[in-house]
């Protein structure tokens, strides 16, 4: 049977992200084997996931500090790896690790002769327009490891723009519109299609005054996300009947609250914790708000897309591949609290709405033109494009 790798630094990754492409492999004919650090979990709290695929586990130890010893180790696990077993195709996602891999697997390939096609998606380079100077160190990096990449998978259109034009990639560069969102699964979470009565369940489960808008953000409590950008904002719209909805946890969540109790922000700001429930709450908000300082193409927000909701979120790479300013809401051109706060007030207030009526339909419409956008991002497209890529390199190398 054909044997397919797929290598990312922690585990939780495959199963939150990379299912879709497990499947495809699945049924062209390949035992999915997957490579991780099991003891670092992220996007959930165990491996139970993993359960009932078929998929094949290996631990490597990786790390996520490029300490040469830590590198050196998870390289010499994953040597022995690739040598204990004849792969057919090798399919590498997240930074550290496929830095890793493709030395690792550019070296086996050069003593066994043994060519292996090596496909990395990168879900967002960690360079991009406006990325501080320290970020850009990456850049030599990539451009060194793109010689050894027979498929360099990105999914925003800076990040394929900028590979396609300064990479000297083994094979080829593509592009796919992510990862690929099932829009089936949000077809009885539309927001038009919402009641009084789960509007009232979300307000009596967090304390949220019955008369109060929502807005509501979603990912892991990190300075990445900046949710403290949304939380200082809210300090300029004390007038208005607001509450924000934070959904998610992570290292920043005790600094984030002491943030909100420092300000007497906690009638206003209200905590979920990790909840699995996100469509139920996405459903039950009046708008999506990502202040987030760095991202690839992020599900959070084509998830608040799929539902109806207008997105207020800041105009950074792949953000701008989402949102169309003032249609589908609005972007902020900074990471300034005051400058979230306008675009918030615009919303519920804009002196151009005469009405809360004419307001109401306004965030409609907003919600109705994602709910449209994100059709070109839905899983049978980016599955299409997919089989497609992995057909074509089936052909070439085997």
């Amino acid at each position: 049977m054909k044997k397919a790798l797929i290598v990312t630094r922690v585990s939780g990754f495959v199963p939150q992200f990379e299912m879709n492409n497990v499947h495809i492999l699945q049924e062209m004919g390949y035992e999915v084997h997957y490579a991780a650090n099991y003891e670092m979990v992220v996007y959930g709290k165990d491996n139970k996931r993993l359960e009932n695929t078929g998929i094949i586990q290996h631990q490597i130890d990786f790390e996520r500090a490029p300490y040469p010893w830590y590198v050196k180790k998870a390289a010499s696990q994953l040597k022995k790896l690739l040598c204990d077993i004849d792969f057919d195709l090798i399919h590498v996602h997240m930074p550290m690790s496929s830095v890793v891999l493709r030395s690792v697997a550019q070296k086996v390939r050069r003593k066994s002769g043994r060519i292996v096609p090596v496909l990395y998606t990168a879900h967002g380079l960690h360079f991009y327009t406006g990325a501080p100077l320290k970020n850009w160190i990456y850049y030599p990096i990539e451009k060194h490891y793109a010689r050894y990449t027979d498929r360099l998978i990105l999914i925003n259109k800076e990040d394929y723009i900028r590979a396609e034009g300064h990479f000297k990639v083994r094979g080829k560069v593509e592009h796919t519109y992510g990862i690929g969102m099932d829009l089936s699964k949000f077809k009885d979470y539309e927001k038009n299609n919402w009641d009084d009565g789960g509007f009232n369940e979300l307000k009596a489960t967090y304390g949220i005054p019955e008369n109060h808008l929502v807005i509501t953000s979603v990912g892991e409590l990190t300075k990445r996300k900046n949710n403290i950008v949304m939380i200082r904002a809210m300090r300029e719209l004390l007038d208005l009947p607001i509450t924000y909805l934070i959904c998610g946890s992570g290292p920043l969540e005790n600094e984030l609250r002491a943030e909100v109790r420092e300000y007497g922000l906690e009638n206003r700001v209200k905590f979920t914790g990790y909840i699995t429930n996100v469509k139920e709450v996405l459903m039950q908000s009046d708008c999506f708000v990502f202040p987030s300082l760095q991202e690839g193409l992020p599900v959070a927000v084509m998830e608040a897309m799929a539902v109806g909701l207008p997105v207020i979120a800041t105009a950074i790479r792949g953000i701008t591949d989402l949102i169309e300013h003032t249609k589908g809401g609005y972007l902020v051109e900074s990471f300034e609290p005051e400058d979230y706060a306008v675009k918030v007030r615009r919303l519920f207030t804009d002196e151009y709405a005469h009405s809360e009526a004419h307001r109401d339909i306004r965030r409609r419409q907003m919600g109705e033109w994602n709910r449209k956008r994100i059709q070109r991002f839905s899983i049978e497209v980016v599955d299409k494009k997919m089989r497609e890529i992995y057909a074509e390199v089936e052909k070439e190398f085997m």
